[in-house]
């Protein structure tokens, strides 16, 4: 599934070729996704300019005056923006066609989600989806330190990589990105999140940034099906330190890497370097 750095990945490249650009007309091939695509995509959505393309999470949202179009890239998605010649092929699901600006050729983004695990859904102005409404803080931003993460995390027995990937405590820390910054941090996912110290929560949260950051200058992983929306694949995936590497040697004490499954996603540590 892409993660922050995957969907902030494609944020940044079909921004440019969005804002300012009028919604010529929305094409569906279908009704759902992975739920009903409202009305109000193909009723208020055509003729409206785009005027900013956010990232909240792991959601895009296309921004106008009428409202925003809400998008999840779910396990398999993505978006690019094509030539309007390009036919669709069997897992293109829908098309925004964007007015050209002057001497601009015209241009069309595309969604094509294999899976249909991702979603297209409407958020009215002035309110937020409900899908928003209860999301922590986003991890890149001052609002997420390590002294909330030891504030939220008192008395908690939950292990704290499964605290760290909740999406009330800080938003878009996924499997990988979890994984990766715990092992960087030195600190054994399995433990009770109640029981690591202020200090060790102010270096993970360090790592947690630094590890994003990184990645999103890397392009993400691109595991599996994700692609950029140029079609390059990313490269975050060579810097891996833990994360699908079970039985492989660490990269740091060369003791062999342990996979768990916790919360039933599969959680990768080194036992030595991990404490």
């Amino acid at each position: 599934m892409p993660e922050l750095p995957e969907v902030e990945t494609t944020r940044r490249g079909i921004a440019p070729h969005l804002i300012g650009r009028r919604i010529a007309s929305v094409t569906l091939r279908r009704s759902d996704l992975r739920w009903p695509i409202p009305r109000e995509i193909t009723e208020l959505l055509p003729g409206q300019r785009i005027d900013e393309v956010e990232r909240r999470a792991k959601y895009l949202l296309l921004h106008t005056h009428a409202g925003s179009a809400l998008i999840h890239l779910g396990m398999t998605g993505v978006l690019r923006v094509l030539p309007p010649d390009v036919p669709p092929g069997t897992h293109d699901h829908f098309d925004f066609a964007l007015e050209p600006l002057q001497g601009e050729r015209a241009r069309l983004l595309r969604f094509t989600d294999p899976r249909r695990f991702g979603c297209l859904l409407w958020q009215a102005p002035g309110t937020v989806h409900e899908l928003l409404a209860d999301l922590g803080p986003e991890p890149l931003t001052d609002a997420f330190d390590g002294d909330l993460l030891w504030q939220r995390s008192r008395g908690r027995k939950a292990a704290v990589k499964l605290f760290l990937m909740d999406n009330a405590i800080v938003v878009g820390v996924g499997n990988i990105y979890a994984s990766e910054a715990l092992f960087a941090a030195g600190i054994d996912p399995r433990r009770p999140a109640g029981s690591v110290s202020r200090a060790r929560h102010q270096r993970l949260a360090g790592e947690v940034k630094r590890i994003l950051a990184w990645a999103i200058e890397r392009g993400g992983t691109t595991l599996r099906d994700f692609l950029n929306p140029d079609g390059a694949p990313g490269y975050f995936f060579r810097e891996l330190f833990v994360y699908g590497r079970d039985g492989e040697p660490c990269k740091v004490c060369g003791s062999a890497i342990r996979q768990q499954v916790i919360g039933q996603r599969s959680t990768f540590w080194c036992p030595k370097c991990q404490k």
